[in-house]
């Protein structure tokens, strides 16, 4: 897509006619009649980075609208912080509630950004550029100091998408959580025994013979019905213990997201050196009070613990009666399993029989030369349906997909017993 491009002022038109000047055009952009003319920035990572913050948000920004958004700001000024704002309000968002959401997710992605919001400069040639903090990069002149770091300020905030949650400082962190209190965690739709109205589909013969009594028995248009789904059942396994120390808040953030805001029914469990059920705690509205009531049924976070043991408990008090039964469970650990290995291989597998889709994010997966040659991670992943990262907010909308059913990340090919 060719970068925005800095459009030419409106013709002039004679006077009197209420329609703006060049002049006035000018003046209302915030510069003068002879606005210099900078070199071309690429905004268009801006609006598609924004994009993806309002999916996990809620708000339909389908491709469509994130066109028109790229147009719009093309066609302002992307170096204006109201400009941008209202370019991709107009163009994002359908309704009033996801103008609300918009305005929530757009403060919380742009931060305490300046007003300046241009991008890095497009380069001739595909290169990289390593720039001190403080320092110019050669070539440049004085005057493009500032532009420099308004770049670079701008390309740290896309990035807080992919950086590893263990290495953020507490200004990124407390924009995370922002970022986390919008996530929704919807789960996998299916069919119900339910039938509703529909325009394709098998016909519906008591609908159909009421609209040919009501018509007086002159035949009438055929009324066709399909099945109702409804999302399937999302239960979240947290690890807690000393080895997720790093990644336990953003962890149980993101769960107290899927708990709140999902539309499926969402069941938390916290696993530290014993198994709680938190999922009243996680109803709380507020993130910071939740967590902290989690605390006290939890005491035991940041110790040891036994995946094995855990996981054993929970099949047996309650996925066994129904809570795992045709549900996507995701757990989300680091696989270190303190006693023997193959317990939890075997509860793994037994939990792959109960329910629809297994999940594992591995905050760990994403360190470079990864293996999962630990003990419980190599004897959990044969009975994993999906295996993804989870060290990163991008990490988290990802999984999000994956347990809606949008994407895959298959460990290997599955066979065995047909799922719920």
């Amino acid at each position: 897509m060719p970068a925005p491009s800095e459009p030419a002022p409106p013709p002039a038109v004679p006077a009197g006619t209420g329609r703006t000047t060049p002049t006035n055009y000018a003046r209302l952009r915030g510069g003068s009649g002879s606005a210099q003319v900078g070199p071309p920035y690429d905004a268009v990572d801006t609006v598609v980075g924004l994009a993806c913050t309002l999916r996990a948000a809620g708000v339909g920004a389908s491709p469509e609208r994130v066109q028109a958004a790229v147009q719009a700001v093309a066609a302002l000024d992307p170096a204006r912080h109201d400009d941008v704002y209202w370019a991709c309000r107009l163009t994002l968002c359908a309704s009033d509630e996801e103008i609300r959401r918009f305005d929530v997710a757009f403060a919380a992605y742009f931060g305490d950004r300046p007003g300046t919001i241009v991008r890095r400069q497009r380069l001739s040639k595909p290169a990289l550029r390593v720039i001190a903090d403080g320092s110019t990069p050669p070539g440049d002149g004085e005057g493009d100091g500032e532009q420099v770091q308004g770049a670079a300020t701008a390309s740290s905030v896309e990035q807080l998408r992919h950086r590893d949650v263990s290495r953020m400082s507490a200004d990124e962190r407390a924009q995370l959580r922002r970022l986390l209190a919008l996530l929704q965690l919807p789960g996998e739709a299916r069919s119900t025994r339910r039938k509703r109205a529909a325009s394709r589909g098998a016909v519906d013969p008591d609908r159909t013979l009421r609209a040919w009594l009501r018509a007086g028995g002159e035949p009438a248009a055929l009324r066709r019905h399909r099945a109702a789904t409804r999302p399937r059942r999302v239960v979240l396994l947290v690890d807690v213990s000393g080895s997720m120390d790093s990644y336990a808040d953003a962890l149980l953030r993101f769960a107290h997201a899927a708990a709140r805001r999902g539309r499926a029914q969402t069941e938390v469990f916290v696993l530290g050196t014993r198994l709680s059920r938190v999922t009243r705690e996680m109803a709380h509205r507020d993130p910071d009070v939740a967590l902290g009531l989690v605390n006290e049924v939890c005491p035991d976070a940041g110790g040891g613990t036994r995946l094995g043991v855990l996981l054993k408990e929970f099949l047996d008090r309650w996925g066994q009666r129904g809570t795992a039964r045709g549900a996507v469970v995701v757990i989300l650990s680091d696989g270190w399993e303190r006693d023997d290995p193959t317990l939890l291989g075997e509860q793994v597998a037994r939990l792959s029989r109960l329910a629809h889709r297994v999940v594992w994010a591995n905050p760990r997966k994403a360190a470079p030369g990864f293996t999962p040659v630990a003990g419980g991670m190599a004897a959990a992943l044969p009975h994993v349906d999906d295996f993804v990262e989870g060290h990163s907010l991008a990490a988290y909308e990802r999984l999000a997909a994956v347990v809606l059913g949008r994407e895959r990340a298959p460990v290997r090919p599955r066979t065995g017993a047909a799922r719920a």
